[in-house]
């Protein structure tokens, strides 16, 4: 079963897409809420947000990107919003390298105080190469909502 419903909210930049995908295990799925890059500001190599249910009630946030890393990669990622000061973080490789799984502690700033940051500044650090991008969060409040309602169902 692949459903895929999109929500719209003001304008194109505020949209984030809601997909549920197949798990590995029969009747197993996953919900997740993704945001494309702004395409002005980003590297071509960086595709947006992915926002995603986890399993035992987690929430997991990835970077997504179009050109894989090897999937034992542990890229950092410093994540700088307006206001809210920069970070970085120690991730690892998820979805055979095009997806960049970040640490738990930043599934609490998806719940919590990217909800009122008007944008994200990512930069993804693996060996020599660096991709940078930016992620519009608005709309991001009513697409987390609809998503931890959808997690675990």
């Amino acid at each position: 079963m692949h459903s895929v419903c999109t929500f719209a909210v003001a304008s194109p930049s505020s949209i984030w897409k809601f997909t549920r995908t197949q798990g590995p295990k029969e009747g197993e799925s996953f919900a997740s809420i993704s945001k494309t890059a702004e395409t002005m500001q980003s590297d071509p190599e960086f595709a947006g947000l992915i926002v995603r249910c986890a399993p035992k009630g987690k929430i997991d946030v990835l970077v997504a990107l179009i050109r894989p890393f090897p999937p034992r990669s542990h890229p950092r990622v410093t994540i700088s919003s307006t206001g809210g000061g920069t970070q970085t973080f120690e991730a690892s490789m998820a979805a055979a390298g095009a997806a960049v799984l970040l640490p738990d502690e930043v599934s609490a700033f998806a719940a919590g105080k990217w909800q009122t940051t008007p944008s994200l500044s990512v930069v993804v650090k693996e060996s020599d190469t660096e991709i940078k991008g930016v992620v519009t969060l608005s709309g991001l409040r009513e697409a987390y909502n609809s998503l931890a309602a959808s997690c675990g169902q």
